[in-house]
């Protein structure tokens, strides 16, 4: 007679499932939610407040969970795309309809995009969305950049939805040899007087000097703002001038402009992010196949600051080309998590600084700027109030 069958094990306590589940990797979002729909306590246990507050403090940075592009006013408006870089399937674009749209920002679980005129803040997780005024009639732009990022005091933007918001719009006027700023604050609901940079900035004065002196061309290289993704560090906004690759700083904290140069390099790809924990400003280009990186701590009133070369990574054995002619461009940064956008003939690409993983994001494209999307997506429960119910992409 044959034994009987071992008793099942005992079932594992919620503490101990949670320790599990809180180990599940956040750039993957579908096993989160496929562990949801395993029995009623797991799903209980992931919609928890507590689990999920958990789960982002054990993760830190939030994962990348989809990108948009900017492209050279030239070039026109990109494609209305937003690709996931996931298993999980893409974001709607708000321009699906039809509308003209020009991505400018994603940052803090946010996306900003210029509706012309006007402008959309949206959150693709929750869908929550906020239509905005167009920028103060002062801004008579020539070319410009935005950036959008949380507002909420004490937030650590690890995981932001919803609450206060601000949107810093910087651009080269139109007609005047100025850059101008102007900030919308979701709290007051209006945009800011504009500030200006002038020629009483000297190494503003120093780029529009080297301008006039290629003659009858200087018009055109006069320093404008570019439209590439700014950077945050602290209390300052931070973007791109053409001519000389200066960087323009906007305070938020004393409505000022201000202008810091470069790392002395002459090419025109680059890209500017917060670096350490957001406390220094950092900047790369590609010479070469080689790769590039500057950090520079953030101004304080006590010292001056320069730039320290951070790291120099090779590319020509892990960024495939098309031909030998194929010339590579840095195009963005996902803070936080160490990630740098590279675009050749052959796609866009990710590389992992720690690691060196490369890994092909997207097809062959005019990438100008990437804007990732960074946040967590976690499951949440359906409208009706029950753990019986929620939320989940069509093809999980």
């Amino acid at each position: 007679m044959a034994p009987p069958p071992p008793p099942p094990p005992p079932p594992l306590v919620d503490d101990v499932i949670a320790e599990i589940l809180l180990r599940l990797p956040p750039d993957e979002p579908e096993h989160l939610f496929r562990a949801a729909l395993v029995c009623k306590p797991w799903l209980r246990i992931i919609c928890d407040p507590g689990f999920r507050r958990r789960y982002r403090d054990f993760h830190g940075a939030p994962p990348l969970l989809g990108l948009l592009h900017r492209r050279m006013v030239f070039q026109g408006d990109p494609p209305a795309r937003f690709p996931s870089t996931t298993s999980m399937p893409d974001f709607p674009h708000p321009g699906s309809d039809g509308r003209r749209t020009r991505p400018l920002d994603c940052r803090h679980g946010r996306v900003l995009i210029h509706m012309l005129p006007g402008f959309l803040v949206w959150d693709p997780i929750t869908g929550e969305r906020h239509c905005l005024p167009p920028e103060p009639e002062e801004m008579e732009w020539l070319i410009y950049s935005a950036a959008v990022l949380c507002a909420a005091d004490g937030c650590d933007h690890l995981d932001c939805h919803g609450g206060p918001f601000r949107v810093v719009f910087a651009a080269t006027h139109e007609y005047k040899d100025i850059i101008l700023a102007s900030v919308y604050s979701s709290e007051t609901g209006e945009w800011s007087l504009p500030v200006c940079l002038d020629n009483t900035c000297e190494i503003y004065a120093q780029h529009i000097r080297e301008a006039r002196a290629d003659g009858p061309l200087g018009r055109f290289y006069t320093p404008y703002i570019q439209p590439r993704r700014g950077a945050v560090v602290g209390d300052a906004v931070y973007f791109t001038v053409r001519y000389g690759n200066a960087i323009a700083k906007y305070d938020l904290g004393k409505d000022r402009l201000s202008m810091i140069e470069p790392p002395q390099v002459y090419v025109w790809d680059i890209a500017i992010t917060a670096m350490e924990n957001s406390t220094s400003l950092g900047f790369a280009c590609i010479q070469g196949s080689s790769l590039y990186t500057w950090s520079r701590k953030v101004d304080t009133e006590e010292e001056p600051t320069e730039w320290v070369q951070y790291r120099v990574i090779e590319l020509e054995k892990t960024i495939p080309v098309a031909n030998p002619d194929d010339k590579l461009s840095v195009v963005g940064f996902a803070e936080g998590v160490g990630v740098i956008f590279v675009s050749s003939g052959v796609g866009l690409f990710m590389i992992k600084l720690n690691s060196g993983q490369v890994k092909k994001v997207d097809e062959p494209g005019k990438y100008f700027s990437v804007l990732p999307y960074m946040s967590f997506y976690l499951p949440e429960t359906g409208n009706g109030g029950g753990h019986d119910a929620i939320d989940l992409p069509h093809n999980v």
